[in-house]
């Protein structure tokens, strides 16, 4: 293998493109703090257009058009020298620092075709794999008739379910008799969007084993447990296959009801608004992915986000997606408590108990995941739930006696 390296020839691509958007924020936002200090606005109330008029107003104008022009021609140059330099297997920390950005700016480097937007796709090994037959065949030896699909949380990737010495898909295949592939995505997209992408690559994949499929097992951590419920929705809605063989799905720390942290991020962006002198600072606060937004209340489908303000101040929907009858799910949930019993048991520090669990005192947002097929690990946090023995010899458990 090529010698790993913290930097692609096309992250400077990617970081240039990125350099020039955050100019024309800035400006943008200046001109309209300008602009409320100008006119005198009361305290309190809508902002004005932002724009400013006049000898000023050109000014602005001609930052953004200079920044605009210097911008394309440096994004030119760079997107034809950069197929000259050639590049070198990418290293675990710029792996992270390119998850970490998409899963906070994933949608608008899409939007921008940015060259660090991730693109879907199924890996081992931190190798990408291809999805043909004869190719995984030789990727995979010894593919087994049970396929387990990781699917990572927000601002992660595939090489991060090893932590801590320990990989639950490797578990799984060594107790279990699962072959995992781990799934990379741009977590800054709406959930939807890619549980939508998921659903149609199981399917290929399904279809590509080297050997005849007897199971499929699904493996989400965090937002990727709800990708998960996403993509067997649309599978469903499609008329796919793969949903026939799905023997289990695992949810470790998945927000079913959605996440504090990111209503608590609404909040801000809402009372920023009220003022004209704070509104253009309400942008900063907008610089938050759809991905992110998503887990505000747990969403999973178009119709949760389609034609709607995602920042706005909104009422928790009456209902969650259910999980379909039939479907085998379970439930791994953290507290950072030493046990996890009482009536105010704390959460893993991101992901309340109750919503990790898939509970509601609202029926139709109950998930009614069973209490035998939950479980709660104790003195552990968010991510300790990816290397946790016990989380996962649960998961082996579970799959072994069924």
């Amino acid at each position: 293998m090529k010698r790993e390296t913290h930097l692609q020839p096309a992250d400077v691509h990617g970081l240039g493109r990125l350099a020039i958007d955050a100019t024309l924020g800035v400006t943008n936002l200046v001109e309209a703090l300008h602009h409320s200090i100008a006119r005198v606005a009361p305290p309190l109330g809508k902002p004005g257009s932002g724009r400013t008029r006049g000898i000023t107003g050109f000014v602005y104008t001609a930052v953004r058009g200079v920044t605009g022009f210097v911008g394309q021609g440096i994004d030119a140059g760079l997107a034809r020298l950069v197929p000259m330099l050639g590049a070198r297997a990418p290293s675990a920390e710029r792996d992270a620092m390119v998850s970490a950005l998409n899963g906070v700016l994933g949608d608008h480097l899409e939007a921008t075709r940015n060259p660090l937007a991730i693109a879907m796709g199924l890996r081992r090994s931190g190798r990408a794999l291809v999805i043909e037959r004869t190719a995984l065949a030789a990727a995979l030896p010894g593919a087994t008739p049970r396929i387990a699909v990781m699917v990572h949380g927000l601002c992660m990737n595939d090489r991060q379910w090893k932590r801590g010495g320990h990989d639950h898909g490797a578990l799984l295949a060594r107790a279990a008799g699962c072959t995992p592939v781990y799934l990379r995505y741009n977590s800054g997209l709406h959930v939807s969007t890619n549980g939508r992408a998921l659903a149609a690559m199981i399917e290929s994949l399904v279809d590509a084993w080297p050997v005849p499929v007897r199971s499929v097992v699904l493996v989400g951590h965090s937002m990727g447990g709800l990708v998960s419920r996403s993509a067997l929705h649309y599978a469903g809605a499609s008329g796919l296959g793969w949903p026939a063989k799905l023997e289990a799905m695992f949810f470790l720390g998945t927000p079913h009801q959605g996440a504090p942290l990111e209503r608590g991020g609404n909040w801000v962006n809402v009372l920023l608004g009220a003022s004209p002198y704070t509104a253009p600072f309400a942008r900063l606060a907008r610089i938050r992915s759809a991905g992110i937004t998503d887990l505000r209340h747990g969403a999973v489908r178009d119709e949760e986000w389609t034609g709607r303000d995602r920042f706005a101040q909104g009422p928790t929907p009456k209902d969650v997606l259910p999980i379909p009858r039939g479907v085998r799910a379970f439930s791994l949930a953290a507290t950072t408590a030493a046990s996890a019993e009482g009536a105010r048991v704390p959460g893993d520090g991101l992901v309340p108990l109750a919503s990790a669990l898939g509970r509601h005192r609202t029926k139709a947002r109950h998930l009614g995941i069973p209490k035998s097929r939950q479980w709660v690990g104790t003195r552990l946090n968010h991510l300790d739930l990816l290397s946790s023995r016990d989380a996962g010899a649960r998961m082996v458990h579970w799959l072994t006696h069924p």
